[in-house]
């Protein structure tokens, strides 16, 4: 989880600064959650609200106009700008209330200023902070998109994991991450990235580094996607008994709680590693479909074997 400051969010969106000065905008956002104070300036104040960043939006500057006296007012937003709160943003383009201002200026609160509506700031703000708080991890491998579809190749070094993704770019398919893959889960999906600074970059052993984007078209790499699939490559072993019609019990990998389907491929001389992991896409396409390529072949096996009986008696 990456640590999230009020001036992150400040730069993200552009927001106007209200009130604060720059030591008040580190103060530190640990919640993805917002609160629309309605229950605050009514007079309750719940202690579970007091994490989260609090949105000023038509409705609040309506209420506190129209309905809240001096005192009300300096009794809600002193519990409002309390240490655990985050910031305050005034939506819509309104002026942040004069009590307010007041009371945020004597305790150096940050208060920021949005003039976009108050849907867009909530869920522009969620979802920024959903991905910037959710939890993570750190994988080695490669993260292409084929056919549409996040696919993590992962295996031991040495494996040509960057060769067989580079084999695929030229395909037409998206490279998203070379050898450090980001991942973190939100909304019970795997999403990967790449760090900033690696965008759009590989490293070849014996060539060094290249830019896909220019060798290959700004098309040839994505800045994230959600990880479906991940393919493990491993050194080929004769004597191990490989899956090879494929109606044995698929296996799932499980990374952050949520779970991808993994599938095992040897790697050995002369074998068209991208064409196979194309078709291994494919293939998990269909079976998202409810299309099982190993049971139709085993039905009608099972059929013709019914037949041959039925002939032979």
């Amino acid at each position: 989880m990456n640590k999230v400051c009020v001036k992150h969010l400040a730069q993200k969106f552009m927001w106007e600064i209200v009130c604060g000065d720059a030591e008040s905008l580190d103060r530190p956002i640990t919640l993805p959650d917002t609160n629309r104070p309605g229950l605050e300036l009514a007079g309750y104040f719940p202690d579970s609200q007091t994490k989260r960043l609090v949105i000023l939006g038509e409705k609040e500057m309506g209420y506190i106009d129209e309905v809240m006296d001096e005192i009300s007012q300096r009794r809600s937003f002193e519990f409002l700008t309390s240490e655990n709160t985050p910031c305050i943003i005034v939506a819509h383009g309104y002026d942040c209330p004069k009590v307010l201002r007041e009371i945020a200026q004597r305790k150096n609160f940050p208060i920021f200023k949005s003039p976009q509506k108050t849907t867009a700031v909530v869920v522009s703000v969620t979802n920024y902070l959903d991905e910037c708080l959710a939890e993570s991890v750190i994988l080695h491998g490669e993260l292409v998109r084929v056919h549409g579809v996040g696919v993590l190749i992962t295996g031991k070094s040495g494996m040509g994991k960057s060769e067989i993704a580079l084999e695929l770019i030229k395909r037409g398919h998206q490279l998203v991450a070379d050898d450090r893959v980001d991942c973190y889960a939100m909304h019970n999906m795997l999403i990967g990235k790449t760090a900033p600074l690696l965008e759009g970059f590989m490293e070849l052993r014996g060539v060094g580094i290249i830019n896909v984007g220019r060798m290959f078209g700004v098309g040839s790499y994505a800045r994230r996607t959600e990880i479906e699939l991940q393919i493990d490559l491993e050194p080929y072993d004769s004597n191990h008994d490989y899956d090879r019609v494929g109606i044995e019990e698929k296996e799932y990998a499980e990374i952050l709680g949520v779970k991808i389907m993994r599938i095992r491929i040897p790697v050995s001389s002369g074998r068209p590693m991208s064409t196979i992991i194309e078709s291994a896409v494919t293939n998990f396409l269909l079976l998202k479909e409810g299309l099982d390529s190993a049971k139709e072949f085993e039905e009608r096996v099972l059929t013709q074997i019914a037949m041959n009986k039925e002939e032979t008696e």
